[in-house]
């Protein structure tokens, strides 16, 4: 061989090693370049998934918020009708006092409302006697009653009229102002 088939052999060779060398670097540059995305591709994904959990964990937060928010208006709002209801139970409770008062000087109103009083309470005992305790200066009026009372309560429960005996021990004397109609005014 002379010198110019080894050269064209060499330069061959040297062509051979090159393309088979572009065509290592290709491989290698398609494969890094799969991997490249594929890694971008997970830490893309990974960092999605991260953030929906924070934004769902954002998000059930801000629910518990606005149910705790709600439940305090609620509660609120109940307490204000309570308030209200409490307010008109003491605005009633303190006109009550201030007309009993002047119910036992009316004598024909007072009259009615004792033996009203002492229906309700015959109804509400269904006993057939009676031990009636009551103030000393209401006796009078009291066994003016009696006798309508016991008649209206037996027509009302269709029963016997009841014995009624009047207690010696009374109750104590009318209040002379409202506040003193309490739980324990006559303790």
């Amino acid at each position: 061989m002379n010198d110019g088939d080894v050269s064209r052999q060499i330069q061959q060779m040297v062509r051979f090693i090159r393309q088979e060398a572009e065509e290592k670097a290709n491989e290698i540059s398609v494969s890094a370049e799969e991997e490249f995305n594929i890694e971008k591709l997970q830490l893309v994904e990974a960092e999605k998934k991260k953030i929906r959990q924070e934004y769902e964990k954002k998000e059930k937060q801000v629910e518990v918020r606005k149910k705790i928010e709600y439940s305090m208006q609620l509660n609120a709002s109940r307490i204000k009708v309570l308030q209200a209801q409490d307010d008109v139970v003491n605005e009633m409770k303190e006109s009550a006092a201030k007309e009993l008062l002047n119910v036992s000087r009316d004598h024909h109103v007072y009259k009615t409302l004792l033996k009203d009083v002492i229906v309700q309470s015959l109804v509400r005992l269904k006993e057939p006697a009676i031990l009636l305790r009551c103030r000393k200066d209401d006796v009078p009026l009291v066994e003016s009653v009696l006798d309508s009372a016991k008649e209206e309560y037996a027509s009302k429960v269709n029963v016997h009229p009841p014995e009624i005996f009047i207690d010696n021990v009374h109750l104590p004397p009318a209040p002379s102002h409202h506040n003193a109609h309490g739980p324990f005014w006559y303790a």
